[in-house]
């Protein structure tokens, strides 16, 4: 759960999709479970809804879902604050010896 308007789900095959709901779902992190509930053999965004039992019991509609590379995955988990980023350390500056300057003799001949 990135929020309570936005989820990770993972399912077989490690896939991941970026569920985005039509509102806000209190109570949703604190739930037992979810499942979607559709009227066809998929879930269709706009269309169906995913339901939740806890505490509180909810219903909230799909607005988006969207499969993701395990690179967007961790972009999102990184945006809503749920990893740190790996942050590269660059090595210290090394002393790098310069060329040589060569000067030019101005009364050298064509």
């Amino acid at each position: 759960m990135l929020d309570e308007q936005n989820l990770i789900v993972r399912a077989g095959g490690r896939r991941s999709y970026h569920v985005v709901l039509s509102r806000r779902a209190h109570g949703l992190r604190f739930s037992h479970g979810i499942w979607f509930k559709t009227t066809t053999s998929r879930v269709c965004a706009g269309f169906d809804s995913l339901e939740y039992e806890g505490s509180v019991v909810g219903n909230n509609r799909i607005e988006s879902i969207r499969e993701l590379s395990e690179l967007e995955e961790e972009h999102l988990l990184i945006q809503f604050g749920k990893k740190e980023p790996e942050i590269e350390h660059m090595p210290p500056p090394q002393d790098v010896e310069g060329a040589d300057i060569e000067e030019l003799d101005e009364t050298a001949s064509e």
